[in-house]
């Protein structure tokens, strides 16, 4: 699971909020968001195990982030690592749409994907998932994305998408208050569905993974990220890192 809620072009001072959670195996190695040595234009974490990575942003204002689409019938096969489509974006220069209807989406497993340039002149977000949504320019607004396709009402996803909306009409939108958003550890009864039950997880795991902020023994929220894209060009990357228990391990902060 994981779960990204973010404001496009929705607010005169920021044209871009996203505020993030990727929830992951503890186990998986991965590395603190940072800017790329090989690829000095990205700041982003990194997965160690596959190579790629799952939130960006880009020194030319461009974003990309993806989530796994939850797909309980999944056959394994040899596909492509999803993140490095977020890498791909935030590199390159074709435009967002373009960008999205380049994917051969048959080559990576069940993904969700967003790209937005937030250039002056060139203001463009797009949502794309290969299982069933064809790459759409976004129109302003507040959206959620989590494992299914964009805004599936899931608890955690409304609850999160109203309380990133409470900030923006109190004018209080910051990354200590969207942290908080995002630490939300509140569970639903009402999201443990079918097609949880079909993954054969017990009923606490089940149950663990309908909050926005997760916390297992194994997977969990290793991190969660704010990016605020300034109507100045300013960019705020903030990230926040935590245990199998929710404990903050730390916290990294950048600004271009």
């Amino acid at each position: 699971m994981c779960l990204i809620v973010f404001a496009w072009q929705s607010s005169k001072d920021y044209p871009l909020i996203v505020a993030a959670n990727r929830d992951e195996f503890h186990r998986r190695p991965t590395q603190d968001a940072h800017w790329w040595p090989d690829q000095p234009e990205i700041l982003a974490g990194r997965d160690l195990q596959a190579g790629g990575t799952w939130f960006a942003a880009g020194k030319n204002s461009r974003f990309a982030a993806i989530t796994n689409y939850r797909e309980p019938s999944f056959t394994k096969g040899r596909y492509r690592s999803r993140g490095e489509l977020v890498t791909q974006f935030v590199a390159g220069d074709l435009d967002p749409l373009k960008f999205g209807d380049s994917i051969d989406g048959a080559e990576y497993s069940a993904f969700n994907l967003l790209a937005a340039d937030f250039r002056n002149g060139k203001e463009s977000m797009v949502y794309f998932s290969n299982r069933g949504d064809e790459p759409t320019e976004l129109t302003p607004g507040i959206y959620g994305l989590s494992n299914a396709t964009l805004d599936t009402p899931w608890s955690k996803l409304t609850r999160s998408k109203k309380g990133l909306q409470t900030l923006l009409e109190s004018g209080s939108a910051n990354a200590s208050t969207l942290m908080r958003v995002l630490a939300d550890r509140v569970t639903s009864l009402d999201d443990i569905n079918e097609d949880v039950n079909e993954d054969s997880l017990s009923f606490e795991k089940a149950k663990a993974i309908t909050a926005p902020f997760i916390v297992t023994e194994e997977y969990g929220t290793r991190c969660s990220t704010v990016l605020l894209c300034h109507a100045s060009g300013k960019v705020e990357f903030f990230e926040q890192r935590f245990d199998p228990a929710g404990q903050k391990t730390g916290h990294s902060q950048f600004s271009f």
